[in-house]
Protein backbone atom coordinates (compact mmCIF):
# COMPACT_ATOMS: atom_id res chain seq x y z
CA UNK A 1 0.00 0.00 0.00
CA UNK A 2 1.03 3.31 -1.10
CA UNK A 3 1.92 6.03 2.01
CA UNK A 4 0.24 9.00 1.32
CA UNK A 5 3.23 12.03 1.49
CA UNK A 6 3.97 13.51 4.29
CA UNK A 7 6.89 15.86 5.22
CA UNK A 8 10.22 14.21 6.84
CA UNK A 9 13.38 15.52 7.67
CA UNK A 10 15.82 15.95 4.17
CA UNK A 11 19.99 17.01 4.14
CA UNK A 12 22.03 17.20 0.88
CA UNK A 13 25.21 16.92 2.09
CA UNK A 14 28.48 17.42 0.16
CA UNK A 15 31.33 14.51 0.31
CA UNK A 16 34.91 14.52 0.08
CA UNK A 17 35.29 18.14 0.27
CA UNK A 18 36.36 20.45 2.92
CA UNK A 19 35.31 23.34 0.55
CA UNK A 20 31.43 23.04 0.22
CA UNK A 21 30.04 22.53 -3.34
CA UNK A 22 33.29 21.05 -4.34
CA UNK A 23 32.70 17.62 -3.29
CA UNK A 24 29.79 14.89 -4.24
CA UNK A 25 26.66 15.53 -3.45
CA UNK A 26 24.31 12.96 -2.01
CA UNK A 27 20.27 13.42 -1.28
CA UNK A 28 19.00 12.13 2.06
CA UNK A 29 15.81 11.40 3.40
CA UNK A 30 16.16 10.75 7.39
CA UNK A 31 12.72 9.03 7.76
CA UNK A 32 12.36 6.88 5.07
CA UNK A 33 9.84 4.09 6.95
CA UNK A 34 7.02 2.83 5.17
CA UNK A 35 7.79 4.30 1.74
CA UNK A 36 7.46 1.41 -1.47
CA UNK A 37 10.54 0.91 -3.57
CA UNK A 38 8.61 2.83 -6.60
CA UNK A 39 8.31 5.93 -4.20
CA UNK A 40 12.23 5.45 -3.28
CA UNK A 41 13.09 5.46 -7.13
CA UNK A 42 10.66 7.97 -8.08
CA UNK A 43 12.30 10.73 -5.93
CA UNK A 44 15.26 9.54 -6.89
CA UNK A 45 15.27 10.00 -9.94
CA UNK A 46 13.78 13.59 -9.22
CA UNK A 47 17.20 14.80 -7.12
CA UNK A 48 18.84 13.28 -10.77
CA UNK A 49 21.68 12.96 -7.85
CA UNK A 50 24.39 9.95 -8.45
CA UNK A 51 22.89 8.75 -5.18
CA UNK A 52 20.07 9.30 -2.97
CA UNK A 53 19.57 7.26 0.40
CA UNK A 54 16.81 6.51 2.40
CA UNK A 55 17.96 6.02 6.32
CA UNK A 56 15.31 3.39 7.91
CA UNK A 57 15.45 1.79 11.11
CA UNK A 58 17.56 -1.22 11.57
CA UNK A 59 16.60 -4.83 11.22
CA UNK A 60 19.41 -5.75 13.78
CA UNK A 61 21.05 -4.87 16.98
CA UNK A 62 24.35 -4.81 16.10
CA UNK A 63 23.34 -1.55 13.84
CA UNK A 64 22.77 1.52 14.48
CA UNK A 65 20.16 2.26 11.44
CA UNK A 66 19.71 1.11 7.93
CA UNK A 67 20.39 2.77 4.48
CA UNK A 68 18.88 2.30 0.87
CA UNK A 69 20.91 3.74 -1.44
CA UNK A 70 19.65 4.80 -5.31
CA UNK A 71 20.78 6.24 -8.55
CA UNK A 72 18.61 7.69 -10.93
CA UNK A 73 18.71 3.94 -12.22
CA UNK A 74 18.29 1.82 -9.52
CA UNK A 75 19.14 0.61 -6.10
CA UNK A 76 22.77 -0.62 -5.31
CA UNK A 77 24.06 -2.46 -2.67
CA UNK A 78 26.55 -0.69 -1.21
CA UNK A 79 28.56 3.07 -2.32
CA UNK A 80 30.69 5.30 -0.35
CA UNK A 81 29.89 8.77 -0.56
CA UNK A 82 26.36 8.28 0.14
CA UNK A 83 27.60 6.25 3.31
CA UNK A 84 29.70 8.93 4.68
CA UNK A 85 27.00 11.57 3.97
CA UNK A 86 24.15 9.52 5.25
CA UNK A 87 26.15 9.38 8.41
CA UNK A 88 27.34 12.99 8.51
CA UNK A 89 23.06 13.76 8.02
CA UNK A 90 22.42 11.06 10.73
CA UNK A 91 24.48 12.85 12.92
CA UNK A 92 23.94 16.24 12.70
CA UNK A 93 20.22 15.32 13.41
CA UNK A 94 20.84 14.65 16.68
CA UNK A 95 21.77 10.92 16.45
CA UNK A 96 24.16 9.09 18.66
CA UNK A 97 25.58 5.87 18.34
CA UNK A 98 25.50 3.01 20.08
CA UNK A 99 29.10 3.13 20.48
CA UNK A 100 31.23 6.55 20.65
CA UNK A 101 32.71 7.87 17.91
CA UNK A 102 31.52 4.38 15.85
CA UNK A 103 28.55 4.43 13.42
CA UNK A 104 27.09 0.78 12.43
CA UNK A 105 25.11 1.05 9.33
CA UNK A 106 23.34 -1.76 7.46
CA UNK A 107 22.68 -1.84 3.97
CA UNK A 108 22.41 -4.91 1.24
CA UNK A 109 26.25 -4.90 1.43
CA UNK A 110 26.45 -5.65 4.67
CA UNK A 111 27.18 -3.58 7.79
CA UNK A 112 29.38 -1.08 7.77
CA UNK A 113 31.57 0.58 10.32
CA UNK A 114 32.11 4.56 9.97
CA UNK A 115 34.53 6.09 12.51
CA UNK A 116 34.12 9.97 13.32
CA UNK A 117 35.36 11.86 15.44
CA UNK A 118 35.29 12.53 19.51
CA UNK A 119 32.64 15.38 18.98
CA UNK A 120 30.54 13.07 17.69
CA UNK A 121 27.68 14.67 16.07
CA UNK A 122 29.22 17.88 15.29
CA UNK A 123 32.43 15.87 13.52
CA UNK A 124 32.96 16.61 10.05
CA UNK A 125 35.48 14.65 9.25
CA UNK A 126 34.63 10.27 8.79
CA UNK A 127 35.50 7.03 7.13
CA UNK A 128 34.28 3.95 6.40
CA UNK A 129 36.24 0.60 6.77
CA UNK A 130 35.89 -0.54 3.08
CA UNK A 131 34.04 -3.79 2.82
CA UNK A 132 35.00 -6.66 0.80
CA UNK A 133 35.17 -6.99 -2.57
CA UNK A 134 33.41 -9.44 -4.07
CA UNK A 135 35.29 -9.72 -7.47
CA UNK A 136 38.89 -9.42 -8.02
CA UNK A 137 41.65 -10.77 -10.20
CA UNK A 138 42.31 -9.27 -13.69
CA UNK A 139 40.21 -8.26 -15.66
CA UNK A 140 39.41 -11.17 -18.81
CA UNK A 141 40.94 -9.91 -22.16
CA UNK A 142 37.61 -8.88 -23.79
CA UNK A 143 36.77 -6.44 -20.79
CA UNK A 144 40.00 -5.02 -21.13
CA UNK A 145 39.78 -4.75 -24.80
CA UNK A 146 36.58 -2.64 -24.56
CA UNK A 147 37.75 -0.55 -21.55
CA UNK A 148 41.40 0.54 -23.50
CA UNK A 149 38.84 1.18 -26.89
CA UNK A 150 36.69 3.08 -25.15
CA UNK A 151 39.12 5.14 -22.90
CA UNK A 152 40.91 5.95 -25.69
CA UNK A 153 44.83 4.40 -25.17
CA UNK A 154 46.12 1.45 -25.97
CA UNK A 155 46.91 -1.92 -24.07
CA UNK A 156 50.54 -0.48 -23.60
CA UNK A 157 49.06 2.67 -21.73
CA UNK A 158 48.22 -0.07 -19.24
CA UNK A 159 50.14 -0.78 -15.85
CA UNK A 160 48.00 -2.96 -14.19
CA UNK A 161 44.54 -4.16 -14.13
CA UNK A 162 41.88 -5.90 -12.05
CA UNK A 163 38.44 -6.30 -10.94
CA UNK A 164 37.93 -4.16 -7.65
CA UNK A 165 33.79 -5.02 -7.43
CA UNK A 166 33.01 -4.42 -3.69
CA UNK A 167 29.07 -3.97 -5.22
CA UNK A 168 28.97 -1.29 -7.87
CA UNK A 169 30.79 -3.48 -10.24
CA UNK A 170 34.09 -1.97 -10.46
CA UNK A 171 36.68 -2.53 -13.33
CA UNK A 172 40.11 -0.23 -12.40
CA UNK A 173 42.88 -0.08 -14.56
CA UNK A 174 46.03 1.63 -13.28
CA UNK A 175 48.21 4.05 -16.34
CA UNK A 176 52.10 5.78 -15.85
CA UNK A 177 51.02 9.05 -14.47
CA UNK A 178 48.27 11.50 -13.03
CA UNK A 179 48.56 13.35 -16.35
CA UNK A 180 47.74 10.46 -19.06
CA UNK A 181 44.14 9.86 -16.53
CA UNK A 182 43.44 13.93 -16.90
CA UNK A 183 43.96 13.70 -20.37
CA UNK A 184 41.77 11.10 -20.53
CA UNK A 185 38.66 11.86 -22.95
CA UNK A 186 36.38 8.21 -22.89
CA UNK A 187 33.86 7.46 -25.21
CA UNK A 188 31.09 6.17 -22.85
CA UNK A 189 29.45 4.33 -25.73
CA UNK A 190 32.19 1.95 -26.19
CA UNK A 191 33.86 1.54 -22.82
CA UNK A 192 31.65 -2.09 -21.98
CA UNK A 193 29.28 -2.31 -19.50
CA UNK A 194 31.15 -2.31 -16.87
CA UNK A 195 32.37 0.88 -14.81
CA UNK A 196 35.61 1.63 -15.15
CA UNK A 197 37.92 3.46 -12.54
CA UNK A 198 41.62 4.96 -13.71
CA UNK A 199 43.85 5.38 -11.35
CA UNK A 200 47.99 7.12 -11.99
CA UNK A 201 50.16 8.54 -9.52
CA UNK A 202 50.99 12.49 -9.01
CA UNK A 203 54.12 13.61 -9.83
CA UNK A 204 56.44 14.03 -6.72
CA UNK A 205 55.86 16.56 -4.05
CA UNK A 206 51.89 16.67 -4.95
CA UNK A 207 49.66 16.78 -2.08
CA UNK A 208 47.94 14.26 -3.47
CA UNK A 209 49.94 10.49 -4.51
CA UNK A 210 47.13 9.13 -6.99
CA UNK A 211 44.68 11.15 -9.42
CA UNK A 212 41.60 9.05 -9.72
CA UNK A 213 38.60 9.24 -12.00
CA UNK A 214 35.49 7.13 -12.50
CA UNK A 215 33.17 6.33 -15.40
CA UNK A 216 29.53 5.14 -15.88
CA UNK A 217 29.31 3.35 -19.17
CA UNK A 218 26.77 3.67 -21.77
CA UNK A 219 24.86 5.96 -24.53
CA UNK A 220 24.37 8.49 -21.33
CA UNK A 221 27.91 7.65 -19.67
CA UNK A 222 29.01 9.80 -17.28
CA UNK A 223 32.32 10.90 -15.00
CA UNK A 224 31.31 10.55 -11.24
CA UNK A 225 32.97 13.55 -9.69
CA UNK A 226 34.35 11.96 -6.10
CA UNK A 227 33.95 7.76 -5.39
CA UNK A 228 34.05 6.20 -2.01
CA UNK A 229 33.08 2.28 -3.50
CA UNK A 230 35.88 2.45 -6.32
CA UNK A 231 38.84 4.78 -3.92
CA UNK A 232 37.93 1.91 -0.82
CA UNK A 233 38.76 -0.93 -3.47
CA UNK A 234 41.10 0.42 -5.22
CA UNK A 235 43.54 0.92 -2.29
CA UNK A 236 42.29 -2.33 -1.17
CA UNK A 237 43.98 -3.50 -4.23
CA UNK A 238 46.99 -0.59 -4.47
CA UNK A 239 48.29 -1.51 -1.14
CA UNK A 240 47.89 -5.21 -1.25
CA UNK A 241 50.18 -5.57 -4.46
CA UNK A 242 52.75 -2.44 -2.76
CA UNK A 243 51.69 -0.15 -5.69
CA UNK A 244 50.81 2.10 -2.67
CA UNK A 245 51.89 3.20 1.03
CA UNK A 246 49.13 2.01 3.66
CA UNK A 247 48.31 5.98 3.90
CA UNK A 248 47.95 8.44 1.00
CA UNK A 249 45.78 10.97 -0.54
CA UNK A 250 43.81 10.62 -3.93
CA UNK A 251 42.07 13.80 -5.67
CA UNK A 252 39.47 13.06 -7.66
CA UNK A 253 37.26 14.98 -9.70
CA UNK A 254 40.04 17.65 -11.02
CA UNK A 255 38.28 17.63 -14.58
CA UNK A 256 34.84 18.60 -13.65
CA UNK A 257 36.16 21.39 -11.41
CA UNK A 258 35.94 19.63 -8.18
CA UNK A 259 38.09 19.49 -5.60
CA UNK A 260 37.24 15.86 -4.05
CA UNK A 261 39.86 14.74 -1.73
CA UNK A 262 39.89 11.11 -0.27
CA UNK A 263 41.79 10.08 2.88
CA UNK A 264 43.01 6.40 2.71
CA UNK A 265 44.54 5.01 6.13
CA UNK A 266 44.69 1.28 7.45
CA UNK A 267 44.59 -0.48 10.56
CA UNK A 268 45.79 -4.23 10.49
CA UNK A 269 43.99 -5.42 7.77
CA UNK A 270 40.78 -2.71 7.65
CA UNK A 271 41.48 -0.08 4.69
CA UNK A 272 39.26 3.26 5.82
CA UNK A 273 38.59 5.69 3.75
CA UNK A 274 37.65 8.87 4.65
CA UNK A 275 37.45 12.69 4.16
CA UNK A 276 35.13 16.13 5.25
CA UNK A 277 31.42 15.72 4.91
CA UNK A 278 29.12 19.45 5.06
CA UNK A 279 25.79 19.47 5.55
CA UNK A 280 24.67 22.05 2.58
CA UNK A 281 21.06 21.62 2.86
CA UNK A 282 18.94 20.69 6.12
CA UNK A 283 14.97 21.19 5.90
CA UNK A 284 12.12 18.52 5.20
CA UNK A 285 10.64 16.91 2.10
CA UNK A 286 7.22 15.97 1.26
CA UNK A 287 7.48 12.61 0.50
Amino acid sequence: MTSLPRSRPFAQVDVFSADPYLGNPVAVVLDGSDLTDEQMARFARWTNLSETTFVLPATTTDADYRLRIWTPHGELPFAGHPTLGSARAWLQAGNTPRFAGTLVQECAAGLVRIHASASGKDAAALSFEAPPTVRSGDLEDRVLRSMVEGLGITARDVVAHQWVDNGPAWAAVVLGSAEEVLALDPDYAALGEHKVGVVGPAPEGSAHRFEVRAFVPGARGYEDPVTGSLNASLAQWLIRTDRAPREYVARQGTCLGRRGLVQISSRGEDVLVGGTCTVCVSGSVLL
